[in-house]
């Protein structure tokens, strides 16, 4: 289709998310002219705050904790700092109360967390510092692997340099292993295993579940390496920061813009055009920072597909459903176990027999009934988000994924989210001076990628992974569509505030740009399309 007298850039980013921010930013990096059309009124996608709950109290309205986003390489390449982002810490990490009471415990002090550790097994303290020892040393080529496009070969030879073949064998044997069983390899005791395992459960894997044991086991050592930082002043600060440096780079981005279709001609993706029929034409590429349904199904259309891939995408399977809840707070948290009064995030609900139980009842498409909670005591990591002596909790639990919730199912769900709080919080109800829920319907509306709630752009199984994701095919940005680029959590390596899938959205248009190597690149990649998807 020919668009000659329509407006252009070099780029147009479909999404204003923090991945298409990316995107955008490391083409304008290149000298593109990049424009980025947002659906909603306000950029950041899940990476956004604002005053929800009562005067004064700062939430963050999706995404809060950010290890991937403090570490990875992506963002710290953009030099964010330079435009208003510093980070704060909690004086603990992480904790994972148990039913019983007790509480495990992780300090970025290796010592203070294997004393915590000590008190559930005798060794588990040593057995801790050896799986950290471990992790420090594949850490840095590992993120550089999770970060970059499939096949990660320069971070792959670097790990296996690192840890020659036994190692490396014996990590991609981690890779797979499900958390339960990884927690019984390294610990003696509850407490380490049951850390491991509620970090694996912030995706919607079960303990049980192949892969389950390296998203445990990434955030946990993350924990102590790095710690779980905030933004301070709210995760608004990393939106902020991505939008500042990208006008200042010259870059524009377009507000209430709903882009309904990706214009194609002859295979190649030759612009957008928004809901209110304004046509934009891209003169190198189109990104779009969109779940992957939604850009092949409603913005190319299963015409412009190979028909294997439309095949494919009716197996594509979301993450769960999220409920999310934030509450002022008069005062702090009134835990019973005071060990946990200092940890920025708190695990709650369930010992690992629980987790599993949990988890059964999603698989099954039940609402679980004693839910397991991802607690964030914000203003314990950063004072800046309420008034001295208060406190902007939040906690969210995940749902069976469905776009139909009643509001009388969730409105008893939050009863037994402030149950749990209140038995391992008495008195927690009467401090409450303002709450606001976000259901599955509500996160979507707020961010269009959070389709049902589905905060992670897809499921975190095994079988929807590297080349499997978000369908069997590259793994990569590249789509059947020339000069079309996936940029979202969809894309690997998936969900996360780190950039990654935008990244490598714009290496990958930047490639397809070159004028020596682009004729060849587009052939190779269209030839591995074509034997994917023939």
């Amino acid at each position: 289709m020919s668009t000659p007298g329509a407006p252009s850039a070099d780029a147009v980013v479909i999404g204003a998310g923090h991945n298409g921010l990316v995107a955008a930013n490391l083409l304008a990096d290149a000298g593109w002219d990049v424009l980025v059309l947002e659906a909603t009124e306000a950029p950041g996608g899940a990476v956004r705050s604002a005053q929800v709950t009562a005067p004064g109290y700062l939430s963050d309205l999706y995404s809060s904790f950010y290890p991937l986003g403090y570490a990875s390489p992506v963002l710290r390449r953009l030099g964010l700092d330079r435009y208003g982002l510093t980070w704060t810490h909690a004086p603990d990490v992480l904790a994972h109360l148990f039913p019983d009471g007790r509480a495990a415990v992780v300090n970025r002090d290796l010592d203070v967390t294997a004393a915590s550790l000590e008190a559930f097994a005798p060794g588990d303290g040593d057995r801790w510092r050896q799986a950290y020892a471990a992790w420090c040393e594949v850490a840095e080529p590992m993120l550089g692997l999770v970060t970059s496009p499939f096949p990660p070969v320069r971070g792959g030879l670097a790990l296996l340099r690192r840890l020659r073949v036994s190692g490396a064998l014996r990590l991609a044997r981690r890779l797979v292993v499900p958390v339960r069983k990884l927690g019984d390899e390294i610990f003696a005791g509850e407490g380490g295993r049951a850390l491991l395992a509620g970090c694996a459960l912030h995706t919607d894997l079960s303990p049980e579940e192949a892969g389950s044991g390296v998203y445990g086991w990434l955030l946990a050592m993350l924990a102590q390496q790095v710690g779980w930082p905030v933004p301070v002043g709210g995760a608004q600060k990393i939106t902020d920061a991505l939008v500042a440096r990208l006008v200042e780079r010259g870059g524009r981005i377009d507000y209430g813009a709903r882009v309904d279709r990706v214009l194609t001609a002859r295979g190649r993706a030759m612009g957008v055009r928004t809901a209110g029929g304004a046509v934009w034409r891209a003169r190198r590429a189109v990104l779009a920072d969109v779940p992957a349904p939604a850009l092949y199904l409603d913005l190319v259309g299963p015409a412009a597909l190979p028909p294997r891939l439309v095949e494919d995408l009716a197996h594509f399977r979301w993450d769960g459903s999220t409920l999310k809840v934030d509450w002022a707070l008069s005062a702090p948290v009134p835990w019973r176990n005071r060990a946990i009064a200092g940890a920025g995030t708190v695990h709650l609900g369930a010992d690992l027999n629980g987790l599993t139980t949990y988890s059964a009842a999603l698989a099954r498409g039940e609402l679980p009934r004693d839910p397991f909670l991802l607690v964030g005591q914000m203003s314990v990591a950063d004072p800046s988000h309420s008034p001295p002596g208060t406190e902007s909790l939040w906690s969210y639990t995940h749902l069976p994924f469905r776009r139909d919730w009643r509001t009388e199912e969730l409105a008893a769900h939050i009863t037994r989210m402030e149950e749990v709080l209140e038995e391992a919080a008495t008195g927690f109800r009467s401090l409450i001076v303002g709450r606001h829920v976000a259901g599955p319907g509500e996160l979507e509306a707020g961010d269009p990628s959070l389709v049902g709630g589905a905060i992670g752009g897809g499921t975190a199984a095994a079988y929807q992974q590297l080349f499997l994701r978000p369908i069997p095919g590259l793994g990569r940005a590249d789509t059947p569509v020339d000069r079309l680029f996936l940029a979202s959590a969809s894309a690997h390596p998936g969900g996360g505030v780190h950039g990654a899938p935008g990244a490598n959205a714009a290496r990958a248009a930047l490639a397809r740009d070159r004028a020596l190597t682009g004729g060849l690149y587009a052939g190779a990649i269209g030839a591995a399309h074509r034997a994917v998807y023939r």
